[in-house]
């Protein structure tokens, strides 16, 4: 964890002049069960020495510690964590993963005993409240209390245990915490009842109530459980959208040999090898080869975008061309795929203020309910001796602050999984509530506008067909899509995809070849030579006939162009309908996208938006830039 390029993944480095280096680093983290672990924590870590800033959200149960790199490091820190009583690992897939699994059964365990017991405890506290006292022999109701007793043991002792522990976790650091009033009312409640099933006939009276005491942890449990799956999904979600880097990469030695590494194990200026399919590993330009690189998720761009030897080729980009050789730039953190994932996790790291603010209130609350139920219970010792603890249990359960501290995280923590299950990722989540006083929004294109695909637009006809079909180019395209169906580009899915119904392939192909970066080759079983692709690799000679303005592709027939077919963005069904909407609601509507402004340009006209921008940048700077003007 200590090695740098082993902390590169959940570690950023930052570089002042005239400053001793810093770094950020972010960790996950278990076994929290209320807010003010997130205070616990922070103060562990804050009080190690070189940590600058701890921060700790207890929705996302996820930390980020700014530290110096002269005076800590990261085990350290996990270890400042450990000793005060939770767990922490770094925050990248594998490892956060299988926390998540092992915190998420555990808390599957502890609900089912505590429900199990439940159920059965109320089974035989049923006769109880149902049937006159009258009618229940004494040693049958003895009986049945001392199985509820029984059962009630090991929601106490298993169940339970994570309010106790928290508890005391905070007594021994001098924090009254949210599980103090829990752990205090189940205590009570079940020493009480179990001196009255003992002891009918003592001070506390002879009602017991285990019943109530399992049903109690139930459903705070049950509640925890469902909160935790949703932090947990919202946490799968993000990272199989991030996730692209490969496990391993192809890295050529000095006498040509391939040998197998894994990402960490790259240097700058090594030279790797790329298959088609895979996932760029670093920032840097090609070598050798040329290809396309799906870069839509990177920088928006809806397009594979044409790369040559000596084009620069982001991380995470996906090489959907040919096999080609990459040199090794920048690696890591130094990457702009880096960057992004952490914009991502800085946004399930993030705190509002009104969330910080309900946790301040919190603890004063507590002190608060503890004065109150001990107050009650004094009050009642006078009254009626008999009912004084049940009173004081009374107050601690009613008043438990839990609802304090975690339904606006929980609610925020909703509202944002909802969003990401729709493809939306929210950059900071109290931004949530200013939404009602917004008077511009910013849309990106590809995803969001569009279903990031193309489909034809349009068919220019350069020659009237001689064989079966109109002039409007249904035989060409027909041609065409038959000839496209022997590729995986994008450009002859799209045509493949469009193909009229009922036509099937007008030539029988003796052979279909392709040249990568150029097109479609198809000989004909009279000799005729067939190409689809780019007007230079299609055309014998000459300048494009026409001018495509988007994406397009050319077919010819012995070098003599037929027609040419234009492609755009296929928009998403509700997009129109929603940003009309949003207009006539008074909020100005703009687009905002990494992809070629041309496109951007198209896609605003189609959709009625005046303001568009495109070739824009990720970083926060190129936004604020947008937004301002």
């Amino acid at each position: 964890m200590d090695d740098p390029l082993q902390r590169a993944a959940f570690t950023s480095i930052e570089h002042e002049a005239g400053a001793p280096r810093s770094a950020t680093s972010r960790f996950q983290l278990s076994g929290l069960y209320c807010a003010a672990c997130a205070g616990l924590i922070e103060g562990a870590l804050m009080r190690e020495p070189g940590v600058i800033e701890a921060r700790v959200n207890y929705a996302t149960q996820r930390a980020t510690v700014r530290w110096s790199e002269t005076h800590t490091m990261p085990s350290r820190l996990v270890a400042a964590v450990a000793r005060a009583g939770y767990s922490a690992v770094p925050d990248v897939a594998t490892p956060a993963r299988e926390l998540r699994r092992r915190e998420e059964r555990q808390a599957f365990w502890r609900l089912f005993v505590a429900a199990f017991c439940m159920m059965q405890t109320m089974m035989y506290a049923a006769p109880l409240y149902l049937a006159h006292a009258a009618t229940i022999p004494a040693d049958l109701r003895l009986l049945l209390e001392w199985a509820g007793w029984l059962l009630s043991i090991p929601v106490v002792l298993f169940s339970a245990a994570p309010f106790f522990l928290e508890a005391w976790r905070g007594i021994r650091r001098g924090r009254v915490t949210m599980d103090l009033p829990v752990a205090l009312g189940v205590a009570v409640t079940f020493c009480a009842s179990t001196m009255a099933t003992f002891n009918p006939r003592g001070a506390l009276g002879g009602d017991a109530y285990f019943d109530s005491l399992t049903m109690f942890v139930s459903f705070l449990l049950a509640g925890r459980y469902l909160a935790l799956r949703g932090r947990n999904r919202v946490a799968d979600s993000l990272e199989s959208a991030l996730s692209r880097l490969p496990d391993a990469v192809r890295r050529l030695r000095g006498d040509g040999s391939v040998e197998l590494v894994v990402v960490s194990a790259l240097r700058r200026g090594d030279t790797v090898r790329v298959l088609a399919g895979e996932a760029f590993p670093a920032d840097g330009p090609l070598s050798e080869g040329q290809t396309r690189a799906d870069e839509a998720l990177l920088t928006g761009e809806s397009s594979p975008v044409r790369k040559r030897p000596g084009d620069p080729v982001i991380a995470g980009s996906i090489n959907i061309g040919e096999a080609v050789t990459q040199r090794i730039e920048r690696l890591g953190a130094e990457t702009r795929y880096a960057a992004i994932v952490d914009l991502a996790r800085d946004t399930l790291g993030d705190r509002p203020a009104h969330v910080a603010a309900a946790d301040r209130m919190a603890a004063p609350f507590l002190y608060g309910v503890l004065v109150l139920a001990a107050a009650a219970s004094a009050a009642w010792s006078i009254i009626d001796p008999a009912r004084a603890v049940w009173v004081a249990v009374s107050v601690l359960i009613v008043t438990c602050p839990c609802a304090l501290s975690l339904a606006a995280p929980s609610a925020l923590l909703a509202a944002a999984g909802a969003l990401a299950r729709r493809g939306i990722l929210v950059r900071r989540l109290d931004a949530l509530e200013t939404l009602d006083r917004i008077d511009a929004l910013f849309f990106d294109k590809t995803g969001t506008l569009t279903e990031g695909r193309l489909c034809l637009r349009r068919t220019h006809v350069v020659a009237t067909p001689d064989i079966a079909g109109a002039e409007d180019g249904a035989a060409w395209r027909a041609i065409a899509a038959s000839i496209a169906r022997h590729s995986t580009h994008p450009l002859a899915q799209a045509l493949a995809r469009d193909a009229i119904p009922g036509v099937g392939e007008p030539i029988r192909w003796v052979a279909v070849a392709e040249t990568p970066g150029s097109g479609l080759e198809g000989s004909a079983p009279g000799g005729q030579r067939w190409r689809l692709g780019s007007h230079a690799w299609a055309a014998a000679d000459g300048a494009e006939p026409v001018h495509l303005a988007g994406p397009r592709v050319w077919l010819s027939e012995d070098g003599a162009i037929r027609a040419g077919f234009e492609f755009e963005e296929t928009l998403r069904d509700e997009a129109s309908s929603a940003l009309a909407s949003i207009a006539a609601a008074g909020i100005a509507v703009r687009i905002l996208s990494g992809d070629n402004a041309a496109h951007v340009q198209a896609v605003a006209a189609r959709l009625g938006v005046a303001e568009a921008r495109g070739d824009a940048e990720p970083a926060l700077d190129s936004l604020r830039h947008a937004a301002d003007s």
